[in-house]
């Protein structure tokens, strides 16, 4: 039964997050925002929508360690499963500038959580000091979004068009958020449920099961972005979806609910991530290709992390 929730939870989460991201971004079109900004922030940022229901959900519900793991392995997963099969699927070249400037960010990011994790508690103060790091990353972002013509063209002919009125989107935002507090909730209940079948520490379910289930967004739209070659999109899309899972969810989850952490295990978890971010990195900052080999790698990093938290 505890699957058939967990499944449940998914599916709705998958259909919430696409509404309210479809919809979003009509109404962001027809409000005058540029595509580009549309794409590196709301397209980003609305990807990650399942992430902050399923985080708030697990909060509320007395689910910490639900709520933390969700967070930090959605970013695990962006950062191996969705960009190594993205790779896989076609390999990856970028020409835009804020791949540059947001990776160092991103890691920076990474370095600032073990601060904020190392007492074991994510206060309400944390909560608001990761919040503002999410309002200046988008000030910025806002202040030096100028990219090479072929860029802007990519997400000019992705994002360009309104295709809905603005009633119609208004509606469409409702129902995603109501079908996305259905989803998380369904999903918690499961995954909670499953910890407790399994012996195992609801961190891990957080990690995997759930931090699964949330990221469906991102692997959709990666796996489709590196089909039509869209790999600016493609990564625009992952690295600002990470960065605010990191500050946008968990501050927030946190000013509403101070969340505790296992703190050895959390190190391992947060060091995974920015050991995958030091990974990619190079070969994003170049401009060099990231290609198959390297998505197999990525991919390999992914099922070894998952293999050693389910190990006897």
């Amino acid at each position: 039964m505890a699957w058939l929730w967990v499944a449940l939870g998914v599916v709705l989460l998958y259909w919430g997050g696409e509404l309210l991201l479809r919809h979003s971004v009509a109404l962001a079109r027809r409000l005058g925002i540029s595509p580009l900004v549309v794409g590196l922030t709301i397209v980003a940022f609305g990807t990650s929508a399942p992430e902050l229901a399923a985080t708030l959900a697990a909060a509320f519900r007395g689910s910490p360690q639900v709520a933390y793991g969700n967070v930090v392995g959605s970013n695990i997963a962006n950062l191996s499963l969705v960009l190594g099969l993205a790779a896989l699927v076609r390999p990856l070249a970028t020409r835009a500038r804020f791949i540059k400037r947001e990776m160092p960010f991103l890691f920076a990011v990474g370095l600032s959580l073990f601060l904020v994790v190392a007492d074991g508690l994510v206060s309400r103060l944390e909560g608001g000091l990761l919040l503002l790091g999410l309002l200046l990353y988008l000030v910025y972002l806002l202040r030096n979004g100028g990219e090479p013509a072929a860029v802007e063209e990519e997400f000019a002919a992705e994002y360009g068009s309104v295709s809905v009125g603005p009633v119609l989107s208004l509606l469409g935002l409702g129902l995603g958020i109501v079908l996305l507090s259905a989803g998380a909730t369904s999903l918690i209940e499961g995954a909670t449920t499953l910890a407790r079948a399994w012996g195992v520490p609801e961190r891990v379910i957080g990690l995997t099961v759930v931090a699964l289930g949330t990221s469906l967004p991102e692997l959709a739209s990666s796996l489709v972005a590196a089909r039509k070659g869209e790999s600016d999109i493609l990564l625009g899309n992952l690295i600002g979806s990470n960065v605010f899972n990191s500050l946008g969810i968990l501050g927030l989850t946190a000013l509403l609910r101070p969340i505790r952490a296992d703190v050895p295990a959390v190190k391992l978890d947060l060091a995974v991530m920015l050991g995958l971010i030091l990974l990619a990195w190079p070969m994003l900052y170049t401009g060099l290709r990231l290609g198959r080999r390297e998505g197999a790698v990525l991919l390999a990093v992914y099922l070894a992390y998952v293999a050693y938290l389910f190990k006897p």
